[in-house]
């Protein structure tokens, strides 16, 4: 069984049959179906309680249950479909428990769609000053006020079921990429018994329910807090995606997925672990080495990585989902992605410019806006500009996946993918100069 607690399942169709979407309503809350398969890559529809993601697709970031500078509003109107909180970061601030009083965190965020939550293995890697790692958890002091916490299996798994999101990730121990193939041996075999602990837990909830939370009070003259309600005991349907992990080392990846298909039945498999320092050809030989030993029947979500050449790549290599920080980041430093690589709108070249950032782009900012005055934004600092940007960046990845879904619709990914990112790669130095 899945750990949602019924059966995986996983229809495809063959061939270049049409699409429907209509059999996934005698599907049960997690499905995935493919079809229109091209080498590795494939189109698919991942069905969720808050709804279908169309795949290949990119996921931006709402760390703190936002996407840094816009509203779910307008992630919405850019296309986006899934959206990516950090479970590590609400349970420093606001708190999980608060999250949940408030009506869970599509409420809280005033999110409609499929939601996914990290962990936050990532955020107790980039620790390193502050926290130990032992086979219990991880040991940490809050970046925010100094308290130290214990971040265990069980408890990520009580924090990520409070605040509600459909997918929720295990604990995982990640390391530096290039690490030693004895640590990476052992963060893997860690990784691999802290998700047994984490799927005993998560069903232990499924069980038993959440604890009750008595200690929140609603505001004099507000509703009453969602917690008040005893049928919030339940937590919502959710379902666990176990981490492949071991670094650069093909042995430890199929190690890794030999446990993780072993220790039972998913809803989906997350790829772990790179985009941490390692080389790009490692990144794609340890793609394809995961590509011929995952099921094809799941999807596969690659984990933190979302720069534009990185998702098409991906998606050659059978990834389904993506995330990153990287469009609001370099957007907010000035930096746009274009077809024909990174722009970076602070140049004096761009003083006098009237186009767009790019020619044809939807997004409100390249509708609305020239170059000469997003540059002017930024030397004159104000914060519109990193808007406006980091809103063009998100629908761009965006953009590209639609893309990359309508070459594979039509039989043509293999020609659009090799000529998409010839030009970005290609005019990527001229742009950035």
């Amino acid at each position: 069984m899945a750990p949602s607690g019924r059966p995986a399942v996983a229809l495809r169709t063959r061939g270049n049959e049409p699409a429907s979407e209509e059999p996934f309503s005698q599907m049960t809350s997690f499905s995935f179906r493919t079809s229109n398969e091209q080498g590795s890559a494939r189109l698919g529809w991942f069905q969720t309680p808050h709804g279908v993601v169309e795949t290949p697709a990119f996921m931006p970031v709402g760390t703190h249950g936002t996407v840094k500078g816009l509203s779910m509003e307008e992630v919405d109107a850019a296309g986006g479909r899934m959206v990516l909180s950090n479970a590590y970061h609400l349970y420093l601030k606001p708190g999980d428990r608060v999250v949940r009083a408030l009506g869970g965190l599509h409420a809280f965020a005033r999110w409609k769609g499929p939601m996914l939550t990290d962990s936050g293995g990532f955020q107790v890697f980039s620790l390193a000053q502050l926290r130990s790692v032992s086979e219990e958890g991880v040991r940490f002091q809050s970046h925010i006020d100094g308290s130290k916490h214990n971040y265990t299996p069980e408890a990520v798994m009580q924090i990520e079921r409070n605040l509600g999101a459909d997918v929720i990730m295990q604990l995982d121990e990640l390391i530096e990429g290039g690490s030693s193939i004895s640590d990476s041996r052992s963060a893997m075999e860690r990784s691999l018994r802290w998700l047994e602990r984490c799927r005993t837990e998560f069903d232990r909830i499924s069980r038993d329910g959440r604890e009750p939370v008595t200690d929140l009070m609603a505001s004099p003259g507000s509703p009453p807090l969602a917690t008040e309600d005893p049928a919030n005991l339940t937590p919502p349907e959710q379902t666990l995606f176990p981490i492949i992990q071991g670094g650069v080392h093909p042995e430890l990846r199929r190690a890794s997925m030999e446990g993780v298909l072993a220790s039972g039945e998913w809803d989906g498999i997350a790829v772990g672990g790179l985009s941490v320092g390692e080389a790009k050809a490692d990144m794609w030989s340890t793609l394809e080495l995961c590509d011929a030993t995952l099921p094809r029947a799941l999807p596969r979500y690659l984990m933190g990585v979302g720069f534009p050449d990185d998702l098409v790549e991906g998606v050659k290599r059978g990834i389904d989902l993506f995330d990153c920080v990287a469009p609001t980041r370099v957007g907010r430093h000035g930096t746009a992605f274009t077809p024909n690589g990174k722009l970076q709108i602070r140049r004096s070249s761009h003083r006098y410019d009237r186009r767009p950032l790019v020619e044809g782009c939807d997004c409100p900012c390249c509708r609305n806006y020239d170059r000469a005055y997003l540059r002017h934004l930024f030397v004159s600092e104000e914060t519109l500009g990193l808007r406006l940007l980091a809103l063009h960046n998100v629908a761009y990845l965006i953009s590209i996946m639609r893309d990359a879904r309508a070459a594979l619709q039509s039989g043509e990914f293999s020609t659009w993918s090799e000529e998409w990112l010839a030009r970005y790669r290609s005019g990527g130095s001229a742009v950035a100069a």
